[in-house]
């Protein structure tokens, strides 16, 4: 099932609205949203997880197309199959279901790591993962429209309805937007270990962590020195978080664009934590 809750929301007293969304959609149109490049995400990994648990996941709840269109020129399909026509299509689906999950396991037995196994089921998974952005407008404008793949075009709706059912939490200057951080948390571990706890949860989105175990702060730092302190740096969990951007009072220009135009990332009134993690890393250098 295509799902889509708001992690993370966050406004600036400028009035610019960041949000952190988990989701989860048909692994076959991640290719369509990654085109999305003002987006920051992490998902689930093919790499990354057992083909033991993958294998398991596609027997019994498989990524199945919520539309099933009859084929025409161009890429929509308007009409959808009926009858027989679409029995058998759907039980042809299950087919190859069944028949990509046997060849995967066949595969494993044979020793093949997973980084190859798993390819072979990947048309049938779903992607898990987080989304932070402060741009929506255009990709709400492609993929909610009618014209889009019926699979992301539910994504886009599931995820235009969760932020309008949120409202953002006014941050300032110095605050921090921290995914899967309670207010709790952030006050007991402050900002300092705050960043880099919310970076290790959104990274754990990649093996699927987010289960409902409850979260170990110790875990959570020494996986974050294995991704900060790598080389080459992973430091794609790190663009999660965010600050506000400064503005000089009486001038339109920022304190962050005056200083380091890089220092917002694909982002847009608010300073990446990315950023500063590796102006900092490159400058101890």
């Amino acid at each position: 099932m295509i799902e889509a809750k708001v992690i993370e929301d966050s406004v600036s007293s400028a009035g610019k609205r960041i949000t952190t969304l988990q989701i989860k959609f048909h692994r076959f149109i991640l290719p369509e949203f990654n085109t999305h490049r003002v987006f920051s995400r992490n998902f689930s990994s093919s790499r990354a997880i057992p083909t033991r648990k993958l294998i398991q996941q596609v027997c019994t709840d498989p990524a199945v197309p919520i539309h099933w269109g009859i084929n025409q020129p161009g890429m929509q399909a308007t009409h959808e199959m009926s009858g027989n026509d679409l029995k058998n299509a759907k039980h042809t689906w299950m087919r190859a279901v069944e028949s990509a999950s046997k060849m995967a396991q066949t595969m494993a037995d044979l020793g093949a790591h997973k980084q190859i196994v798993n390819r072979i089921i990947e048309p049938f998974l779903w992607a898990n993962g987080i989304v932070t952005s402060t741009e929506w407008d255009n990709f709400f404008d492609l993929r909610a429209h009618p014209d889009a793949q019926p699979e992301i075009h539910e994504l886009a709706l599931r995820m235009r309805e969760a932020m309008d059912n949120s409202t953002p939490k006014l941050l300032n200057t110095g605050e921090w937007h921290l995914p899967y951080l309670t207010d709790e948390e952030k006050y007991k571990y402050g900002v300092d270990l705050g960043q880099q706890i919310s970076a290790a949860r959104c990274c754990r989105v990649s093996y699927l962590k987010h289960d409902g175990t409850t979260p170990n702060v110790d875990e959570d730092l020494a996986l974050f020195e294995r991704l900060a302190g790598a080389v080459p740096l992973h430091a794609s969990p790190l663009e999660h978080q965010a600050t506000p951007d400064v503005i000089i009072p009486g001038n339109r220009i920022s304190m962050a664009s005056w200083k380091d135009s890089t220092a917002h990332g694909n982002f847009s009134g608010w300073i990446q934590f990315r950023k500063l993690w590796e102006r900092e890393m490159f400058a101890s250098r």
